[in-house]
């Protein structure tokens, strides 16, 4: 159950991560950080480790995106 919980966490952090690739909304990808941490706790909480890969690749993603833009020096 967790795992599944993990799995929507990341899907909706996917969802705000991927206008945040636009310039000038990267400011977006703050939000998506903390939702995917989130994501990530869930999934190590389970048996399974397919949500906790998911979000941390979300997390991935985001923090690439930020630095990229500027957004973490």
């Amino acid at each position: 159950m967790l795992n599944l919980l993990s799995i929507l966490t990341g899907i909706i952090a996917l969802v705000l991560a991927i206008p945040s690739t636009i310039p000038l909304l990267g400011w977006g990808n703050w939000f998506v950080l903390p939702i995917a941490v989130l994501g990530i706790g869930l999934g190590a909480l389970s048996s399974s480790n397919g949500g906790r890969n998911f979000c941390i690749i979300v997390f991935a993603i985001a923090v690439i995106r930020l630095m990229l833009g500027g957004g973490i020096i």
